[in-house]
């Protein structure tokens, strides 16, 4: 059988679209020709070094072409790719390299220092992006092996963003990755002439999932940035007509507040896809001013990660949405018994399909738990309209509860973000004497504001019941955030309860 993986992308759009750009990154472009010839050169060198089907081969660094040329030379040898987050001190990082087994490290020239103190150097073979590299791929002959893969066998282990507790690696197989991918073309129209900005980080699975391989499979060209700044955004857009973005809401309302976001010719905007978090009703509305609008989605690492998506022609008639299942996923929304809730009633979301995981890496027990008769369970809290629309509402674990109450944060961190001087947001419950529970809000104000503790409560009276207002407020000069853009619920707890 020939391979059905992921090693096999740059072999066919080289066949058929071989002089078209691939990859643009720091002015450089690789054709999908030259790609496919970087791939199987990369996988020579990784052969040579013992690599096998089944071994994994970690990649430590920002967004880089040796990103996707490591991620294809895995798959063309039946390997296991295991992206490490490039923000992970070296002590965390070693965890991510002993618990996937990892015997090989591809790594950008910075991240050298947090290289040079692992404590996994002794076992690792280590490969550094920059001269040596391109040396190193120019004296090895293209490898024209095509070892074969299944489409469940496992094609990479992403690490969840270890917002609470230890890391987990979620196997994600070549096919989830590739239904994934044929949910997203078919949804948000990605076309073979997409010129897609890449500039959420790759290590996470939105970035690839979404964006990233869904252009490569149609022929698109993606624009890879290496760090997020938002004025950099801005020029790329207009630099490379960039027609497709992913990005998270903290990135989004980053790259609004910039001072030419006003002038910044975005013409060539098509889509602008959002996720990671609830949307703020504000963000949409300052995007719909320029006559722009989200495909908001909703998923995770273990679902490739699309699981809801809510079109651009729907933004507005069902905003705070997340939307209808992805086109070959299914979606429940279910009750502790597992039965499905009553629209407008709340329960937890579970998902099913081809997209979702194959499990947890190396942890029997916890993938026993989240996968259960054939349904993903999320551990997030949404409720269905009449229309099977889905709106998320909360983790599971950052509900508040309160004198018998459920306070659901984002509810409140909604309204917040529609006030004066707030800038960003989040709200946790601390412990009360009498409530058990009462919320507490961490607010990041915009530069210039200076509102009080007092004002902003006040200013939730009327939007809100009295019982799910927070009873105070902190301000600080940011929120602790994953590499994906989320809060750090868990952090903001143990520093302020």
């Amino acid at each position: 059988m020939r391979n059905q993986g992921l090693g096999s992308w740059p072999d066919r759009r080289a066949r058929m679209t071989p002089t078209a750009v691939a990859v643009v990154h720091e002015g450089r472009e690789l054709t999908y020709g030259e790609l496919r010839d970087r791939v199987r050169r990369l996988a020579s060198v990784l052969a040579e070094r013992g690599v096998r089907a089944g071994d994994r081969v970690a990649y430590l660094g920002p967004n880089h072409p040796a990103y996707l040329e490591t991620l294809f030379a895995c798959g063309v040898l039946g390997a296991v790719f295991v992206p490490v987050n490039s923000r992970l001190t070296a002590s965390e990082v070693d965890f991510t390299l002993a618990d996937s087994g990892a015997t090989v490290l591809v790594h950008t020239a910075d991240r050298s220092g947090v290289v040079a103190e692992l404590a996994a150097l002794d076992r690792l073979t280590v490969i550094e992006t920059g001269p040596a590299y391109e040396e190193l791929l120019a004296a090895s002959a293209p490898d024209d092996r095509d070892v074969p893969v299944e489409l469940d066998e496992v094609c990479l282990i992403m690490y969840t963003s270890g917002s609470t507790g230890r890391p987990k690696g979620a196997m994600l197989t070549h096919g989830n990755l590739t239904w994934n991918s044929i949910n997203v073309i078919v949804e948000s129209d990605i076309a073979s002439d997409e010129r897609t900005l890449v500039v959420a980080p790759l290590f996470h699975t939105a970035a690839l999932g979404m964006v990233c391989l869904p252009t490569l499979l149609k022929g698109g060209r993606v624009v890879l940035q290496s760090g997020f700044d938002p004025a950099e955004v801005l020029r790329a857009v207009e630099r490379e007509r960039i027609t497709v973005m992913f990005g998270v809401p903290t990135m989004y309302d980053a790259v609004a507040a910039d001072p030419g976001w006003e002038t910044a010719d975005l013409s060539s905007v098509r889509t602008l896809l959002c996720g990671g978090a609830p949307v703020p009703i504000a963000t949409i509305r300052r995007y719909l001013e320029r006559g722009l609008s989200f495909v908001q989605g909703y998923g995770m690492t273990e679902t490739a990660p699309g699981a809801l998506l809510l079109d651009r022609n729907h933004v507005t008639d069902k905003i705070g949405s997340a939307g209808v299942p992805s086109f070959f996923t299914d979606v429940r929304v279910v009750d502790s018994a597992g039965v499905p809730v009553a629209a407008g009633q709340r329960g937890e979301v579970v998902v099913s399909g081809p997209n979702v995981m194959r499990g947890y890496w190396d942890r029997p027990d916890e993938t026993a738990a989240a996968l259960r008769d054939g349904w993903f369970h999320s551990g997030d809290v949404a409720t269905v309209d009449e229309d099977g629309y889905v709106f998320v509402v909360d983790r599971v674990k950052d509900v508040i509860i309160s004198g018998g109450e459920n306070i659901y944060p984002a509810e409140v961190e909604n309204e917040l973000h529609e006030l004066a001087g707030v800038q960003a947001c989040a709200v946790i419950g601390v412990p009360d004497a009498k409530w058990g529970e009462v919320g507490k809000a961490v607010v990041v104000l915009e530069p210039g504001a200076a509102p009080d503790a007092p004002t902003l409560l006040d200013g939730l009276r009327g939007r809100l019941a009295s019982y799910k207002i927070p009873k105070t407020v902190e301000f600080a000069e940011a929120l602790p955030v994953t590499g994906s853009g989320k809060v750090r619920k868990g952090e903001l707890r143990r520093r302020y309860r």
